[in-house]
């Protein structure tokens, strides 16, 4: 499947120029020390472990990586800030919240996916028809992360104080429990637990994140890795940046792939992936200018316990390559 291009302006000019990054790093690859460089990156089910190995950018590595599986972002940020991981993958206002707190972590590279695959779900017989509706009903999401600025965004929206509905703090598979049981009225979460949500449960979206959130998740590394382990730690950036490329020109490959590690069903995977169109990412000064919006806003819905400067919280020289930007 070929992604009309016309959508992914970013995507197509690092396609391009990650052709030129390759040099730069195969050269690198010569400063590795004669012992193996290890590698300690978090990772779930499905993501950017199978992403590499389907697309074929796992052989060859001039080091090694060990992989631990986690059920969520949550404990791999944990991982990150105790120094038992070098590298992880999460969502921007996680990431955020942990930084925050005083994590020495640096978000390095990360991806883009469509605003539209966050959304506030409803079950197929409320009688909620749009954000209007969400005056004094119970609304759950996850705490510190897109679930809860999607809610407090979608309310701010609509005209709606916080204090005039409820927050539910609600992992997503408490929250679809929840929600299909009729103790919440609306749940607010992402891809692919949106697809699922509406083809299997029949569910529907009364509001969803564009315009409101910047939908990017980061590939986030220790201080201590990016200062010890780093023309490791680029390589993998860019051999993610690649597979991500990869699997845009083979959704069904990619689903179908996904589908088996994960045991979600491949018509949901498919579509849900299509939807997000989830492309590499530089961060260069607009990344930082979104994330800063978006953090700001976070500050002001308590989500975040104080403003930040985001330009401190990421690493632009691992992606400066594949913008030209060096």
């Amino acid at each position: 499947m070929r992604i009309n291009s016309r959508h992914h302006p970013i995507t197509r000019r690092l396609a391009a120029s990650l052709l030129a990054a390759a040099v730069t790093l195969s050269t690198a690859a010569i400063s590795f020390a004669a012992d193996t460089v290890v590698l300690r990156v978090g990772d779930q089910k499905g993501g950017n472990r199978s992403l590499l190995e389907i697309s074929g950018y796992a052989k060859d590595l001039p080091y090694k990586i060990e992989w631990s599986e986690f059920p969520a972002a949550a404990p791999i940020l944990e991982a990150l800030n105790a120094g038992a991981l070098d590298v992880g993958y999460t969502g921007d206002l996680s990431f955020l919240s942990v930084y925050a707190a005083g994590a020495p972590i640096k978000a390095i590279g990360g991806t883009r996916s469509d605003a539209k695959t966050q959304a506030i779900l409803v079950r197929q017989d409320s009688p909620i028809k749009s954000a209007a509706d969400l005056k004094g009903k119970r609304l759950a999401g996850t705490r510190g992360g897109w679930g809860q600025f999607l809610i407090d965004a979608t309310l701010e929206k609509a005209e709606i104080k916080p204090e005039d509905a409820t927050f539910a703090p609600l992992g997503p598979v408490d929250a679809k429990i929840a929600l299909l049981a009729g103790s919440i009225d609306a749940w607010a979460v992402w891809e692919p637990y949106v697809s699922f949500a509406t083809l299997k449960d029949k569910a529907r979206v009364i509001a969803d994140g564009e315009g409101l959130t910047p939908t990017i998740t980061f590939i986030v590394a220790s201080d201590n890795a990016i200062a010890t382990k780093r023309a490791a730690v680029q390589d993998l950036v860019h051999r993610l940046n690649k597979a991500r490329l990869w699997s845009l020109d083979h959704l069904p490959e990619y689903a179908r792939n996904t589908a088996e590690l994960t045991r979600l069903p491949e018509d949901v995977l498919l579509p849900a992936y299509t939807a997000q169109r989830t492309s590499p990412i530089v961060i260069d000064e607009n990344v930082v200018k979104e994330v800063q919006a978006a953090s700001d806003r976070s500050t002001r819905y308590g989500i975040l316990p104080k403003k930040l400067d985001v330009s401190k919280a990421v690493d632009r020289s691992f992606t400066a390559a594949a913008a030209g930007s060096n």
